[in-house]
């Protein structure tokens, strides 16, 4: 037997057990999401408040992923889910995979909303879709609550960078 084939198995069985283990969604409480908002990069932050069962969330993912494609170098996208923990395995990462998100994805574990709402931005309703855009080195910061359409987010990163 070739010396370096034990090795390349057991490299080949850890990979592929990361694989297998490695989730496609990470569950979080708010204090993740506030680590995002808060941490000190020179990339602009975007921050998509979604659910699988929001159709207008589902219809804007492709733009973040766009996003994600043409910026990923000067630009920070996390996707936070806000559906329920319990649907996690069966109908969030699924969903993900499916859609083949190359964003960073969360799920939210914080069914009490008016007790963080109010921190990603005082003018949120708590409606979704929802976009938070920070320049952490300016402060700057832009929210929209409410669908975007092709191309929107694009200008929204695009007047924070200058």
């Amino acid at each position: 037997m070739h010396k370096s084939l034990p090795v390349f198995c057991c490299i080949a069985l850890l990979f592929t057990c990361n694989v297998i283990i490695s989730p496609a969604v990470r569950v979080v409480k708010f204090d993740a999401l506030e680590h995002l908002m808060t941490r000190n990069t020179e990339k602009i932050e975007v921050i998509n408040f979604w659910a699988t069962w929001c159709k207008p969330c589902i219809k804007e993912l492709p733009y973040f992923q766009d996003l994600q494609n043409q910026m990923a170098d000067r630009v920070n996208i996390t996707l936070i889910s806000l559906d329920f923990v319990d649907v996690l395995n069966e109908r969030v990462i699924p969903f993900v995979e499916r859609r083949q998100l190359t964003p960073e994805v969360l799920l939210l574990d914080e069914i009490d909303y008016n007790s963080w709402i109010d921190k990603v931005d005082p003018s949120w309703s708590g409606a979704i879709p929802a976009t938070l855009i920070i320049n952490h080195q300016t402060g700057e910061r832009k929210f929209h609550e409410g669908e975007l359409k092709q191309g929107d987010i694009q200008n929204m990163v695009k007047e924070l960078s200058n």
